[in-house]
């Protein structure tokens, strides 16, 4: 019998947001349980070969990111990634918005896709950005951000499409944190399969004793020991 959930607009709207936005003010992180089912993993994940979806494929190694490997998705998006984006983003929006006035911006985001897409485009930002990422033996991503152009929406989302202990070892999601005149803080985010972590892209604000300042975030992969490891990438901004 084939494993089902609810449409993904039910599955987004079902999620424990308090929770979650508590994690994001506290972490810069929060993890998702079930979002995809073990089906539709293994459905994503073997499109990887198939070059008509994507619109460009990056080397890491070539490009001294890491080592693996990751391909752009083109426009149209296929499903669930066009329902993950259009769904998770305006409640997210409200929580980027939140950040924003607590760091006393006056910049907001609109509270749908389609309309801050449209901000992007306008700015010369038209290619997509969500990315399916492989893993085998050895690989790893280095810490950055994915920034791609002057309009960036602050959160993303990333979900593990392999199985832990059965399909690799190894291969955690990492986040640094710094912050001003302090060391690094890093969260290591383990995940099942067909779980998600929420997390800022670059930057998010943090009340100190002297009021709102922000810290930056970067995240990556660690060391995959053994097997082969694919993600999905949701980004919200378009690029350049």
């Amino acid at each position: 019998m084939r494993e089902s959930l609810p449409p993904i607009s039910e599955r987004v709207a079902l999620l424990d947001w308090p929770r979650i936005e508590s994690e994001l003010n506290e972490y810069g992180c929060a993890t998702i349980d079930a979002l995809l089912t073990p089906a539709e993993c293994m459905e994503l994940a073997g499109g990887y070969d198939d070059e008509a979806a994507f619109r460009s494929r990056v080397v890491m190694a070539q490009h001294a990111f890491g080592r693996g490997e990751y391909k752009y998705y083109a426009y149209p998006l296929p499903h669930p990634i066009a329902a993950l984006r259009l769904h998770f983003y305006p409640r997210l929006a409200g929580i980027a918005n939140r950040w924003e006035s607590k760091a006393g911006n006056a910049a907001s985001y609109p509270t749908d896709h389609k309309t801050f897409l449209e901000r992007c485009h306008t700015a010369g930002q038209a290619r997509p950005t969500p990315l399916l990422l492989k893993y085998d033996e050895g690989d790893y991503n280095c810490l950055h951000q994915d920034i791609y152009g002057k309009l960036v929406f602050p959160l993303q989302l990333s979900i593990l499409l392999s199985a832990p202990q059965e399909d690799f070892k190894g291969g955690e999601f990492v986040l640094t944190e710094q912050r001003p005149r302090m060391q690094s803080r890093v969260e290591v985010v383990p995940l099942h399969r067909g779980e998600g972590v929420v997390f800022a892209v670059n930057q998010r604000p943090v009340q100190g004793t002297r009021g709102i300042y922000r810290v930056a975030m970067r995240h990556g992969v660690s060391r995959l020991r053994s097997g082969r490891r694919f993600t999905l990438g949701i980004i919200f901004h378009d690029a350049a």
